[in-house]
């Protein structure tokens, strides 16, 4: 349930904040148009923009690429006035051009790494927006501190990394606070978005966990926006997920988009557990693609993991090449075996572990003192970190303790590096290093191997230098919790925690034999240069348009408050039943079948009294009066139910357990759809069903004359599924050779007989290919359900010469849309006419094979009693009727 203090979220946002107030006084930025010709040089202090020498034309398609922060260096111009600004080069989202097409724009949104004065901000935006394509969004101090210091890296970052908040130290205790600053930074950034978005054919791309509520914000402006989220950390087990207080909200808004984006299929069955576990909503796979049909949108789930940009890479090694930093450190480790660790100063990287598993290896394999160097570089953490200091003072201790050991003049096991280094020097570590080590206890992808590998394979062309294209192997020892793990089949996974085993890892890493290094080396190169992060965003942009393929031949419309927001997609046919045009149908036809599901339709789903009122009998009673109408109850109810219910209705048709048992008015018996009336595949049915409700808890078995049911909807929707589905199989096989269809449903696993109903050969004059065609059908392998029944409905009406020329179908769940479907065959089989009036309707607004819909059942009783006023014959009152016999 989403609580009052943001159920309004578009209030919350702009309400909760009054330094917010100021965004709406702001010069609005004009929509961004794309001209023909080169885009300005930049001042001379400043570095040249990276540009496409071919912009798109206004007509082309955009991508706007959202993100916590810009792909920007910003610095202070020496004179003071003014900022100076160029691309940062090493930016993951900064790549994502160079894998679309050469007429795609991109436009960039997030914010600056630099504090701008307000009185700057707007010369700041014209200039970004003129010469990057850069739209910053500038946050108020107050929200930036507890929007991103506080949730993003108090609350999501760690919880998303498996660290429950246990104490203060360690997460800390939810704050509602942060989540509300979190929720109107989303909102600055939506409203950046909207300054320059053409809703009907830009892309949007949404990068990272600090932006999991922006798809609310977008999609409730735009319902047809083609929009994309890709989370670059770990999502967590559903377990771990349910912990944060806000989890259903999150997942609300992240289904918003119409794609997200994963870097390992764990991390997207984590989410799409959540997804069953908390929202009940199911995924489903076809042709290799995973979805989540979500109010009748289908929101793909795309698994692809980020790669590198190999024309970076090519770039650093020649400046490498050029540097005088290489050639010193192979004179520093000549004749040194180098194992390489570079992580970003946190807690979940392992660089502890890693130490004390090079301290073991050097216990135990007494060859490599003296000759195996551990050079550590630790990245200063990007945020203030928790427990920082006590991670770098744990690390210093280690490194202190090993040299003290191990090391002799001339000889340190370990070189610690805690300072930043740029990119050629970190080509160069990796030109020496014979192995690369990461032991990160969680990491969302880590691309250190990827960069290592491509690296080691050396430069291609006349440049290539001997320093830098040394031999084409390389080394990895990764732990099997990070996000590249699954790719690199060649490289020695560890479970990190385990130092001994990665001791022997690396041990076996640097010993290994050079041909099989360089085919590992081969085998790893071979997926990293054609899995660059070009192919991984074409990929993803691939997948968002065949995604939203079907946008504009749906009608979309948005419902619901808050993060309850979402938007229905329906058939651009659906639309609701008008009483007007129902009622003059009904007055003008001849020959009319009603059907009326019971549960949901004639009687709230959630009512405690589930007999019919005497609203309902009296509406029915009018109804049925009339002798052009065939109306009958279609129901998943026993037939005890529903003969005691609608006693009164005399002339009302019943069709009990979904068909199974069919009368056509009280003074009938009881016929059956099905010649199979042995029931003896129950005592084989209902053991196996009793052994799987022994051990499945809150499951049941529900026994009806002519099925057996086994219901779940109480279980671990996991483990319920799962226990479905063997029994799925397991009932298929013991009743093989017995008359029954075993299906599954929503919660449920059902057995019951096969109809085997000959249609009958009609005596219309209608054509003979028709008839040929028509009296072959035989429905031996489908079980009865109620469309069947709408089917032998009508074929009787033909027989009898009053084929039905209106035809009224009103259900509200999946047992219904079997009629729905047996009423749109029967018009392109003639057992209908071709002008016969239909009205399918369901009940609500939701994805349906019929045309039409009422909102809830006052709305079904309000129709039905329009056309009781409309019907001819007299009524007559059952008290009445019973008086003149």
């Amino acid at each position: 349930m989403i609580s009052r203090s943001y159920t309004n979220l578009l209030d919350l946002a702009s309400g909760n904040f009054p330094t917010m107030g100021r965004d709406r006084d702001r010069r609005r930025m004009p929509r961004v148009m794309t001209l023909p010709g080169s885009i300005c040089e930049m001042d001379d202090d400043q570095a040249h923009s990276v540009s496409s020498e071919n912009p798109s034309s206004l007509a082309g398609d955009r991508m706007i690429v959202v993100a916590n922060l810009l792909p920007l260096k910003a610095k202070r111009r020496p004179d003071n006035k003014g900022w100076s600004f160029n691309w940062n080069e090493d930016s993951l989202i900064l790549r994502i051009r160079d894998g679309l097409p050469e007429d795609v724009e991109v436009i960039y949104v997030g914010s600056l790494c630099v504090d701008i004065d307000p009185i700057e901000q707007d010369d700041v935006s014209s200039y970004l927006l003129e010469k990057f394509r850069c739209v910053p969004a500038f946050l108020p101090p107050n929200i930036v501190e507890k929007y991103y210091e506080g949730f993003c890296k108090r609350h999501l970052w760690p919880l998303f990394h498996y660290m429950l908040p246990f104490s203060p130290d360690h997460g800390g205790r939810f704050d509602r606070s942060m989540w509300e600053a979190y929720v109107s930074a989303n909102k600055l950034f939506s409203q950046k978005v909207v300054e320059v978005l053409n809703p009907e054919d830009d892309f949007v791309w949404i990068h990272d966990y600090h932006l999991m509520v922006l798809p609310t914000f977008l999609r409730r402006r735009f319902n047809r926006l083609r929009m994309g989220f890709f989370l670059h950390s770990p999502f967590p087990s559903s377990e771990i997920y349910r912990t944060l207080p806000v989890r259903e909200e999150i997942l609300k808004a992240l289904l918003c988009a119409d794609i997200i984006g994963f870097h390992t299929f764990d991390y997207a069955r984590h989410f799409l557990s959540c997804c069953s576990r908390m929202l009940g909503i199911e995924y489903q796979s076809k042709r290799g693609y995973i979805g989540l049909d979500y109010y009748g949108r289908t929101v793909g789930i795309k698994i692809m993991p980020v790669g590198i940009h190999m024309g970076h890479i090519e770039n650093m090694k020649k400046v490498a090449a050029k540097e005088l930093k290489l050639k010193e450190l192979k004179q520093q480790f000549e004749g040194k075996t180098v194992l390489l660790g570079f992580d970003d100063l946190d807690i979940f990287k392992g660089i502890n572990l890693k130490l004390l598993a090079m301290e073991h290896m050097l216990k135990m394999h007494p060859k490599w003192q003296g000759q195996a160097v551990l050079v550590q570089i630790a990245n200063p953490t990007r945020g203030k970190g928790i427990d920082l200091k006590e991670i770098q003072a744990e690390i210093l201790e280690s490194c202190k303790r090993i040299n003290k050991q191990f090391g002799k003049p001339g000889y340190e096991p370990v070189v610690y590096i805690d300072r930043p280094i740029s990119s050629s020097e970190r080509m160069a570590y990796y030109s020496i290093a014979e192995c690369v080590v990461v032991t990160a206890v969680r990491d969302g992808m880590n691309l250190t191997p990827y960069e290592y590998i491509a690296c080691r394979q050396g430069m291609s062309g006349s440049e290539a230098d001997s320093d830098v294209d040394g031999p084409k192997k390389s080394m990895l020892v990764v732990s099997e919790f990070i996000g590249c793990s699954p790719s690199l089949s060649g490289a020695i996974r560890v479970n990190p925690w385990n130092v001994e085993a990665t001791a022997e890892a690396m041990n076996e890493a640097i010993s290994m034999a050079e041909p099989e290094k360089e085919l590992r080396h081969e085998k790893h190169y071979r997926y990293v240069s054609t899995h660059d992060v070009g192919y991984w965003a074409r990929s993803f942009l691939q997948d968002m348009e065949r995604t939203c393929m079907d946008h504009f031949r749906k009608r979309c419309y948005g419902i619901g408050l808050g993060f309850g927001f979402r938007v229905v997609a329906l058939d651009p046919n659906f639309r609701k039943l008008s009483i007007d045009d129902i009622e003059s149908a009904y007055i003008k036809s001849k020959s009319r079948a009603i059907f009326l599901d019971y549960d949901g339709t004639m009687m709230p789903q959630n009512s405690i009294i589930k007999s019919p009122s005497a609203e309902i009998i009296s509406i029915l009673n009018r109804i049925c009066a009339d002798q052009n109408n065939a109306v009958f109850i279609v129901s998943g109810r026993g037939r005890d139910s529903l003969d005691k219910w609608f006693s009164p209705c005399r002339k009302l048709g019943l069709a009990a357990e979904h068909g199974y048992f069919l009368r056509w008015s009280q003074d009938q018996e009881w016929e059956m759809c099905s010649q199979n009336s042995d029931f003896g595949w129950m005592h084989l049915a209902e053991p196996v069903m009793q052994s799987y409700t022994d051990s499945t808890d809150g499951s049941c078995i529900e026994k009806k004359e002519s099925a057996i049911v086994w219901q779940y909807r109480d279980a671990d929707p996991g483990f319920g599924f799962s226990q479905a589905k063997e029994m799925l199989d397991h009932l298929e096989s013991v009743l093989a050779n017995e008359p029954v269809a075993v299906k599954s449903g929503q919660f449920i696993v059902e057995v019951k007989p096969q109809a085997s109903i000959l249609i009958p050969f009609t005596k219309l004059a209608v054509s003979f290919l028709y008839a040929v065609l028509y009296t072959r059908i035989f429905f031996n392998h489908r079980g009865v359900s109620k469309g069947l029944v709408a089917e032998k409905i009508f074929t009787s009406l033909a027989e009898r010469g009053k084929m039905a020329d209106f035809v009224l179908c009103i259900g509200d769940d999946r047992s219904d849309e079997d009629m729905f479907e047996i009423i749109g065959d029967a018009l392109s089989r003639n057992i209908l006419s071709y002008d016969t009036k239909v009205f399918a309707c369901t009940v609500g607004q939701k994805p349906s094979k019929a045309k039409y819909y009422l909102d809830d059942t006052s709305e079904v009783r309000f129709m039905l009693e329009s056309l009781a006023e409309a019907t001819i014959t007299p009524y007559t009152s059952d008290e009445e009727a019973a008086d003149s016999a």
